[in-house]
């Protein structure tokens, strides 16, 4: 798959103003895609959440702004600005936001996925 993105090269962005907040609500923005992963920005309103599933993805989530109460595998991490999670592929996850936050997962495939 060749890659994809939504985002103009070679140009220096902010990423919190990329996204905007959806009220009551997810919003999200693929920014880069291709066969061994994607980039996608998330903002999540306050009580957000996403429940608890698997990917066969690695996941490098950055919180961008707010914090994020992040359960990777039964262990709850604590993320806020600046602070980013490995969370392994195949391993059940699931994210809330007590306030408004941002997140940028990098999805990365594995050989062999």
């Amino acid at each position: 798959m060749p890659a994809k993105a939504t985002i103009p090269s070679a140009e220096a962005l902010e990423l919190n103003a990329l996204i905007s907040y959806a009220e009551q609500g997810i919003s999200s923005r693929v920014i880069a895609q291709s066969g061994g992963g994607n980039v996608t920005l998330f903002a999540f309103d306050e009580g957000q959440e996403l429940s608890e599933h698997a990917s066969p993805y690695e996941a490098l989530v950055e919180v961008i702004e707010g914090t994020l109460l992040i359960t990777v595998g039964g262990t709850q991490v604590r993320a806020t600005s600046g602070i980013i999670v490995r969370i392994p592929s195949n391993v059940p996850h699931a994210l809330e936001s007590p306030g408004r936050s941002k997140m940028v997962p990098v999805m990365l495939r594995g050989r062999g996925t």
